[in-house]
């Protein structure tokens, strides 16, 4: 039964999106501001939240860090293969970066928070982080390297030194080495902010969602698709059976590789060369077939 309702609350807040949008209520530079309110307030709230009164050996484990390079790298080494033989090296490169970057921070996080608990939460928090780490650096040096893009990889990684996500994961690991108190009414107020990243993020995710594509349009996407909602999560749990972590944070985890393609994605594709509206097709696809994968991944780990 709580799945079933939290599959409702996911398709009621992306539906009020959407619906938002077709009447101009949600127009593109207000989804833009509320994009900005979930990534810059909602998302770190959370983050700090969750990790800030932790140790630090429940956020970080050898087994969490080893499983979830090897998780991306695999993912990344089969969307090499599977994506191969694509007409283009614009499409190409965004077939392959869109197979392992998920959106942990938009829908991943969130989801975990609603479901699993403060201690899912903040193991969650760590996967973001590193995910965040590893994503960017790979996406940016794919897409170029495959495209022969101008762009500075070196500039384009320094803007992960203001990324709100590591700095307030930062803030959290660094607050609970220390040992630092945060008032109570701090936290409380955190607390109250945090609650909204979900929402935020499913309204903001609904409003850019494109219903009008057909049957055939999405055919290309189908590898995408499959790569990156099932084979991860399914490779995700594997691995970290493995490596013995433990069912919390493996169940975090399992979630976290499950989100659909991160809508960041896009957004490299169009600076450094790719296809974009290829991009956003894989986007809107991989999210729409997460709602059903996220919610089985939900039952059986929650």
């Amino acid at each position: 039964m709580a799945v079933l309702e939290q599959l409702g609350f996911m398709l009621v807040f992306l539906a009020v999106g959407a619906a938002a949008r077709s009447v101009s209520l949600l127009t593109e530079r207000r989804t833009k501001t509320l994009t900005a309110v979930a990534f810059y307030v909602a998302l770190p709230a959370l983050i700090f939240t969750s990790t800030f009164d932790r140790p630090l050996r429940e956020l970080i484990s050898p087994a969490l860090l080893v499983g979830l390079w090897i998780v991306i790298g695999a993912t990344a080494a089969v969307g090499w293969v599977v994506h191969r033989r694509r007409a283009n090296d614009a499409r190409r490169s965004v077939a392959i970066v869109q197979s392992y970057h998920g959106n942990m921070g938009f829908l991943g996080l969130p989801l975990v928070a609603a479901t699993l608990g403060g201690e899912a939460t903040a193991v969650a928090s760590v996967v973001l982080g590193l995910g965040a780490l590893t994503h960017v650096p790979a996406t940016v040096f794919t897409l170029i390297r495959i495209n022969d893009s101008d762009a500075s990889l070196s500039g384009e990684l320094r803007a992960l030194a203001t990324n709100p996500v590591l700095i307030s994961l930062a803030a959290g690991i660094a607050a609970s080495v220390g040992g630092l108190g945060v008032p109570a009414v701090a936290v409380a107020g955190l607390d109250a902010v945090s609650t909204l990243a979900l929402p935020l993020a499913l309204l903001c995710v609904g409003a850019k969602l494109d219903t009008g594509l057909s049957l055939s349009a999405l055919r290309p996407a189908t590898g995408v698709v499959l790569l990156k909602v099932v084979w991860m999560p399914v490779l995700g749990w594997a691995v970290f059976s493995a490596l013995s972590l433990g069912p919390t944070a493996l169940s975090a985890a399992v979630i976290m590789f499950g989100s659909p393609t991160a809508v960041s994605t896009y957004v490299y594709t169009s600076e450094l060369g790719g296809d974009a509206a290829f991009a956003s097709m894989n986007v809107v696809v991989t999210t729409v077939a997460s709602l059903g994968t996220l919610s089985g991944l939900v039952w059986l780990f929650g």
